[in-house]
């Protein structure tokens, strides 16, 4: 047990624990981090950075006062980003300036390596490729990690040739697959992202491990400026990562200086990577109070997505003066909207507001099974200049939706793109387990 300002070796930075927690036994240590158990907490681990930083597999390391917290508030606000968009890391809380609470996860020893942008090893390996290269798709790649061998370049069949088993999980085609498909989500989450702040995110590498307790495949170990390269204004001669402490042919302390400044525009940046840029909402306009069973569907999906959403009560049949009243309500005040009529029947909302209004408006007509197919044509048979879109799916009405203020809110777009993530090995799983019946 260490006191709650214990100072821990190999760190000159007091690590500040919190006197209720009851930190255990070191699990695990790297070049720039510890990991200690939580002995009232099972099932969670204290991640304690240090002020190490390294280069070359520790060939070259140096202290730098302060990168403990520059790298915790980093890879903190990371995390908070990519579990906020839907996708499953083993990232619980910060806890400190300097350490955060994360689920303990036997690691599998992969490093994936996603590439945008061609630069630094690969070009090494991949002679006639020029710096700047830009991989469409994005390039995977995958190295095993071994220090003593300059952790090697694998490929998937070494992979899954190698048969870990971790927690009790054996690593094979699924395992393998949901691993390759979730780094590249995560990337084009980090990747937008950035693009906020004007910032070109190059490469970067990961690592998953298996959660102890539920034997899920997490987003495990850290992510921060040791993770990537950051090219402000895509201009390599700017990069803010540690590539250029690896670059320095002499470590000085004016050398030192630039490193960590770096580090600081990084940490404080990364913070601004959770603020949406334009906010939007979504108006829904029903009929009658007898669809609000339907509309709450598409508020609740909606809501997922980060997305506020308002109910309204107006028929374009029996008040079309309050409707584009309602509508010019909404208008006025310059914020982005997208409207969604729901109106059984014969539906007038939709084609009123769509001819009257600049904003999207997509239908969502609540169909019975007695008239639906006949009502049906009353939201997909508009007048020649028009252009309401007709979905019949509440929350995919509401996806939509998210889908067009996706094109400039990166929170919302990547609360899309983790879903789609989350689909996909949802089915994947699925067939696994069908398969391992069947067997």
């Amino acid at each position: 047990y260490l006191p709650p300002t214990g100072s821990l070796t190999g760190n000159r930075t007091e690590s500040h624990f919190r006197p209720e927690l009851n930190i255990g036994e070191k699990l695990n240590e790297g070049k720039t981090k510890q990991i200690f158990e939580i002995v009232d907490q099972p099932g969670l681990v204290l991640v304690q950075s240090k002020d190490q930083i390294t280069a070359g597999n520790a060939a070259r390391k140096d202290q730098m006062e302060g990168k403990a917290a520059m790298a915790n508030k980093t890879t903190s606000s990371v995390f908070r980003l990519l579990q906020e968009s839907g996708i499953k890391t083993a990232f619980v809380k910060q806890h400190s300036d300097t350490a955060f609470i994360a689920a303990h996860c036997e690691m599998i020893p992969i490093e994936w390596v996603c590439r945008r942008v061609a630069t630094g090893s690969f070009l090494k390996r991949n002679p006639g490729v020029k710096e700047g290269f830009r991989f469409s798709p994005l390039k995977m790649e995958m190295f095993f990690k071994d220090d003593a061998n300059n952790d090697p370049q694998w490929s998937e069949e070494q992979l899954l040739e190698a048969k870990f088993c971790l927690s009790g999980l054996p690593i094979g085609r699924c395992e393998v697959d949901i691993m390759n498909r979730s780094t590249v989500a995560i990337f084009e989450i980090l990747e937008r992202a950035w693009a906020t702040q004007d910032c070109t995110l190059v490469d970067m590498k990961i690592e998953f491990g298996v959660n102890v307790k539920t034997q899920e495949i997490v987003l495990a170990d850290v992510i921060d400026n040791d993770s990537w390269r950051l090219w402000p204004s895509g201009d390599r001669s700017q990069q803010k990562d540690k590539q250029v402490y690896r670059d320095l042919k002499e470590v000085t302390p004016e050398a030192m200086q630039v490193v960590k400044r770096n580090f600081e525009w990084v940490a404080e940046r990364v913070k601004m990577l959770l603020e949406p840029q334009v906010s939007g909402r979504v108006v829904v306009l029903m009929g009658s109070t007898s669809d609000m069973a339907h509309c709450e569907k598409i508020k609740k999906a909606c809501v997922s997505f980060g997305i506020s959403c308002s109910l309204r009560v107006t028929s374009a049949h029996k008040g079309p003066d309050e409707t584009l009243r309602i509508k010019a309500e909404y208008e006025g005040d310059g914020i982005p909207t997208v409207f969604v009529a729901v109106a059984g029947r014969s539906n007038g909302l939709g084609p009123v507001m769509s001819g009257n209004s600049t904003y999207p408006v997509i239908n969502c007509p609540p169909l019975t099974p007695d008239w639906g197919a006949q009502d049906v044509w009353s939201s997909l048979r508009m007048p020649s200049g028009l252009g309401c879109s007709t979905i019949l799916s509440p929350e995919a009405a509401a996806q939509f939706a998210a889908q067009i203020f996706g094109l400039t809110n990166h929170l919302v777009w990547s609360k899309v793109r983790a879903s789609m993530l989350n689909t996909w090995v949802s089915l994947k799983q699925a067939d696994q387990k069908l398969q391992a019946c069947s067997l």
